[in-house]
């Protein structure tokens, strides 16, 4: 497969260092994104305009969908990393759109950068919310035995956020392309709404995992039985 389809081509040099089309695309998003968040968050006021309106209903509804999984207690915590990386998965997924652009999540490395963040963001909270020890101490739950299992799923799971992302934003885009070879631009309208829903879904799909896998970590460890007193 070519390359420059991929999002690997090289687009242009910084100090001797090939910046990819993935990287140029992505480093826009994250402009993009600060510059709307900028926006939206001066000059609130207690009778919101539309704007700000909107931007509340979105934080609103990532907030709520978030104190269903998470402690109520570390809503707060969670809510910018979690908030962050749902709209950034999902101007990803919809960059694709864009006359002349790719979404970078069609590039393994793009979507494995986002994994390996989730990852350490897993553990981050976990420490925060049990302490090191604690924390440490579920890996060996209920048996010492398991340890590697526990390692392995965690490395597994990271590998497969990764993958399942990537595999469904690249088919989608190569089935939309061979879609306009075939039919042309008859049905423009149907394949756009084809490829809003599922960038929809895919960066659901993506930031709820991770919010599984966060309040999962957060989770205190389950105290072990006490004996019996024998009457």
């Amino acid at each position: 497969m070519n390359p420059a389809a991929m999002g690997k081509s090289a687009a242009l040099q910084l100090a001797g260092i090939p910046l990819t089309d993935t990287v140029l695309t992505t480093w826009g998003i994250m402009v993009a994104l600060a510059a709307a968040g900028l926006f939206l968050t001066r000059g609130l006021k207690p009778l919101p305009e539309m704007g700000q309106t909107a931007a509340e209903a979105v934080v609103a509804t990532i907030e709520s969908a978030i104190r269903e999984v998470v402690p109520a207690a570390s809503v707060r915590e969670v809510l910018p990393f979690v908030a962050t990386l749902w709209l950034f998965v999902l101007a990803a997924n919809l960059t694709g759109l864009v006359p002349g652009l790719h979404a970078p999540t069609r590039d393994l490395s793009a979507t494995a950068a986002l994994a390996v963040l989730v990852f350490a963001s897993t553990h981050w909270f976990g420490i925060r919310a049990l302490g090191l020890r604690s924390y440490l101490r579920h890996y060996a739950e209920p048996s010492v035995v398991l340890m590697p299992f526990h390692i392995i799923s965690e490395l597994t799971r990271t590998l497969a956020l990764a993958i399942r992302l990537f595999g469904n934003m690249m088919s989608l885009e190569m089935a939309a392309l061979l879609i306009l070879m075939i039919a042309g631009f008859l049905v423009p309208v149907p394949l756009l709404m084809l490829h809003v829903i599922e960038a929809l879904v895919q960066a659901y799909i993506f930031g709820i995992l991770a919010l599984i896998y966060i309040a999962g970590a957060m989770e205190p460890l389950s105290p072990s039985p006490e004996p019996r007193e024998s009457s």
